[in-house]
């Protein structure tokens, strides 16, 4: 490419690059970059950073090699220098049900320091952050907010659903058929015919589970373009949205649009109104507190319940539904639900993006097409909804004085009252459920799964679809201080805070205790008085701590609570 289609940025101070580009005294730097094949031209340009966060260890991030690919060489083209580096993943769905999952939620706080370090210690200019797996996504955007460069979030796409019987299926219909095999509702064969069906290649799980939860919230808060997210992980179109997110990084960067300049609170009630439309994953509400935070944003887990109980919930994708991310991106993708919330008045239209337009022109451009005039069976309309109020719950109570969340997945009972059996960890839950002692109306608490206990706060997806596998989806309770997956369903309560090994209540309980769950009233509590559970805490000793040593110890350590998002960043934990 000629110089002439570059940008002209000539000593433009606001380029950090400069201080290992320019100048006489900086010609070994010069001469390391000519190493890996860039010139004088590169020197003039802004340097973008392309975190990528590539790996063989699930089909998530598999092909990102090829999306990080497209974006670098939309940079390029668009007259900046593309600097390329790699950090972590873990998968979920792979390390699910071991004690590797502890690693999860531990990794979106480590992706954010490293691409924060790295944007820092190499002196960047922008970024486009590249996110898969589920605690990518977060991460990366916590790691724009934390170093307020110029930044652009491009996702890597979702998997194409597999086939069964004629259906669509995915990872959950797995999961619920080990359930199934073990309470004899399911035969093996079946099931492994539906283990080699059940992914047919590259991309994220295709319900709306947490990764396309995420992607879709990255549009409703004005880190991606709107359309971006729906794209599949294999589709040509999933590649022409990488390359253009790095021509717009380009583009953030002539301009200096950082995400202070666009991230607003009206931003973040945008992303929970998609959320509760949706009926997006759990998860989303530890990781937009998280990133609140980051931000400087006043943000409280109530305000997800405020917000859900005056937004109704607008589609019926996996895990309640049938559907999956591509028959939404068949119809017009995120777009489509966003304005129709936009045209109620359930979305803050001047809330600003990274395209330096508001969201309200943003739709206007895009002109996605109104619901009501689709042949889309999965979605409906704000006037006639699926549900009256938005998917996710708020429930506070004695159990869960600082909140927990619970997802309205479908036709759910609003009460559930019953005995409690309680489990100091997820694999003697998990064994008690594969011995089909689990009865109608029981609680299942799993505790000491928290934050700082776990620690890292697993996601328990193998206990409650091996719960509903066996028929009790709708009439067996759990509840826990760690995380149910983003396609978990039915009456399943996580992030109860305090949590059990910062003495919270959830710690103080006992097997036969009667615990009562009122979602229509919010409310989370155990029949048993404040003088008994005065008495019971005196009695408590705090856990030994699970890990002594190693990056496990040091986050249990660092971790604040779930109800503002289990941050680590020392400038805005709250315990």
């Amino acid at each position: 490419m000629s110089s002439d289609d570059r940008f002209d940025y000539g000593k433009d101070e606001q380029l950090r690059s400069r201080e290992v580009t320019e100048g006489p005294d900086k010609a070994p730097h010069r001469a390391m970059f000519r190493a890996m094949g860039f010139d004088d031209e590169d020197f003039g340009a802004p340097m973008i950073g392309v975190p990528n966060p590539a790996a063989d260890i699930t089909p998530c991030n598999v092909h990102l090699d090829d999306v990080a690919g497209a974006a670098l060489e939309g940079v390029d083209e668009a007259g900046g220098m593309p600097i390329e580096f790699g950090t972590i993943t873990i998968s979920d769905a792979i390390s699910m049900g071991t004690e590797g999952m502890k690693a999860s939620l531990i990794s979106r706080e480590l992706i954010a320091d490293s691409v924060e370090l790295v944007s820092f210690g190499e002196r960047m200019d922008g970024l486009v952050t590249i996110g898969g797996c589920d605690k990518n996504m977060p991460g990366m955007m916590m790691a724009s907010i934390r170093t307020d460069l110029p930044s652009v979030f491009c996702y890597g796409g979702s998997i194409m659903p597999g086939e069964h019987e004629g259906r669509e299926i995915t990872v959950q219909n797995l999961f619920e058929g080990v359930g199934a095999v073990a309470d004899g509702e399911m035969e093996s064969e079946e099931l492994d015919e539906m283990e080699r069906n059940a992914c047919p290649g590259a991309g994220s799980c295709g319900g709306m589970f947490t990764a396309n939860t995420m992607a879709s919230i990255s549009e409703a808060l004005g880190f991606a373009p709107l359309g971006s997210a729906s794209p599949l992980a294999e589709d040509d179109a999933r590649y022409e949205v990488a390359r253009e997110a790095g021509e717009l990084a380009v583009e953030v960067v002539d301009v200096q649009r950082k995400p202070s300049d666009f991230l607003s609170k009206e931003s973040f009630e945008n992303a929970i109104a998609l959320q509760v439309a949706f009926g997006g994953s759990t998860n989303a509400v530890l990781h937009l507190l998280a990133m609140a935070a980051e931000a400087g944003i006043d943000l409280s887990i109530e305000e997800f319940d405020e917000i859900s109980r005056r937004t109704p919930k607008i589609a019926n994708l996996q895990p309640g539904g049938t559907r999956v991310m591509q028959d939404l991106h068949e119809v017009g993708g995120v777009p489509v639900v966003l304005n129709a919330l936009y045209e109620a008045g359930l979305l803050h239209g001047d809330a600003l993006t990274v395209t330096g337009n508001t969201i309200g022109e943003e739709l206007e451009r895009v002109d996605p097409p109104a619901i009501e005039d689709l042949d889309a069976d999965f979605l409906y309309t704000v006037d006639e909804p699926k549900n009256e109020q938005g998917a996710i719950r708020i429930l506070t109570g004695n159990l869960a004085p600082g909140g927990s969340v619970l997802k309205v997945t479908g036709d759910d009972e609003l009460h559930h009252e019953g005995p409690v059996r309680v489990f100091e960890d997820e694999e003697t839950a998990m064994a008690y459920v594969q011995e089909g002692r689990v009865e109608s109306g029981d609680v299942i608490v799993i505790r000491n799964e928290g934050p700082q206990g776990g620690p890292g706060m697993r996601e328990m997806l193998g206990v409650t679809s091996a719960v509903a596998g066996q028929g009790h989806a709708e009439d067996v309770a759990l509840i826990t201080d760690g995380r149910f997956s983003g396609a978990t369903r039915g009456f399943s309560i996580g992030h109860v805070a305090p949590e059990a090994f910062a003495g919270g209540p959830i710690g103080l309980i006992e097997d036969g205790d009667v615990i009562t769950i009122d979602i229509e009233d919010r409310t989370l509590a155990v029949d048993v008085s404040d003088e008994e559970l005065e008495a019971r805490r005196e009695a408590w000793d705090r856990p030994e701590p699970n890990y002594e040593t190693g990056v496990l110890a040091k986050f249990g350590r660092d971790f604040g609570s779930a109800a503002n998002g289990a941050v680590t960043n020392p400038g805005v934990k709250e315990d």
